[in-house]
């Protein structure tokens, strides 16, 4: 998926192919359209309508239309402000984000936002804000997701309707990767950690990547580093996440690779773990039965762990199964 900003002709025209593609974009998104209230038949959005309406959001100083493309199709439209009309505001604002229905529920309104994040990160920005309308809750779960937080409520300067203002700090992205380590019952090896930002969680051994390291090579590193195992291998890639923390003082957005590996049940070995735990805010660890995870009062990362290694182990199937039998006859 590319990112490229929309560019008007001599006298601010818009070209027409790609009007005719946020026309029917637009369109196609009927019950937004409804809530926004922005054209007067919601079943009747028209080309000049579009046209006059992106005109007067790029009228506006530091505005700017994103067209959001995948293979060459248009799959989403993003209009963003430089800096707010309120001098008191200071951060800039995604004024639209709007997904082809036909590809919704697909993740592209996730790594459209954060494209559009990246690029006020790069520009030097370091939060950013949007307007939610408190009639549309579709809305409001989709940015809290997101980990953007409600920080005030009034009416919009168009129209007047009450919304919901909200704001993210634009953290440094991060890579990472842990390992799920497995006894021959089927029992996760986890370390309890405490952050500055989160708190007290349980999370799989594993840490940030280093320069030009691949998931799974840091993934083993860090297991090594942090267990003193150095018997165990990654094996088969569990999933993907991200979230938000606090590393050496920096906010940031982790993504992590999760990986699985079997071996013994044991406890942490090595002359130099204490001092790796205390860096990393390691407090202590246990393995965890399936059905504790399911009932942890704590945190865990990721929160879905349980389900996660259920969906790994019906993917695996028998092979899966007959070599923890091997394991647990040796």
């Amino acid at each position: 998926m590319i990112i490229e900003s929309l560019v008007v002709g001599a006298g601010r025209d818009l070209p027409v192919a790609v009007l005719t593609e946020v026309t029917a974009l637009y369109a196609a998104n009927r019950e937004f359209q409804g809530l926004s209230g922005e054209f007067p038949d919601p079943d009747d959005v028209r080309t000049e309508q579009v046209a006059a309406a992106l005109a007067d959001e790029l009228a506006q100083p530091g505005a700017e239309v994103l067209l959001a493309r995948s293979a060459g199709r248009l799959v989403g439209v993003v209009i963003t402000l430089a800096r707010h009309p309120d001098p008191e505001d200071p951060d800039p604002w995604i004024g639209l984000l709007i997904v082809d229905s036909e590809v919704q529920r697909q993740g592209y309104g996730r790594r459209i936002a954060r494209a559009v994040e990246e690029r006020f990160r790069e520009a030097g920005r370091t939060a950013v804000r949007l307007a939610v309308l408190d009639n549309n809750p579709q809305a409001m779960a989709f940015w809290t997701a997101l980990g953007y937080d409600v920080v005030d409520h009034r009416p919009d300067r168009q129209h007047g309707r009450p919304c919901s203002v909200l704001r993210r700090v634009l953290r440094t992205p991060r890579r990472a990767a842990r390992v799920a380590v497995l006894d021959p019952e089927g029992a996760v090896f986890l370390f309890r950690y405490d952050n500055v930002e989160v708190g007290v969680h349980w999370a799989m051994p594993g840490g940030g990547l280093d320069a030009g390291e691949s998931p799974r090579d840091g993934a083993l590193r860090e297991l090594h580093e942090e267990t003193g195992w150095t018997d165990l291998v990654p094996g088969p890639l569990l999933g993907t996440w991200e979230h938000d923390f606090t590393h050496s003082g920096v906010p940031v957005l982790q993504h992590e690779h999760l990986y699985v590996a079997h071996g013994p049940r044991r406890e942490p070995t090595g002359p130099h773990l204490s001092a790796a735990h205390a860096a990393d805010g390691i407090l202590t660890w246990r393995w965890w039965a399936r059905d504790e995870l399911r009932a942890a009062e704590e945190a865990l990362w990721p929160p879905h762990l349980a389900g996660l290694l259920d969906e790994w182990e019906r993917r695996e199937g028998p092979e899966g199964l007959e070599r923890r039998g091997g394991e647990r006859e040796r």
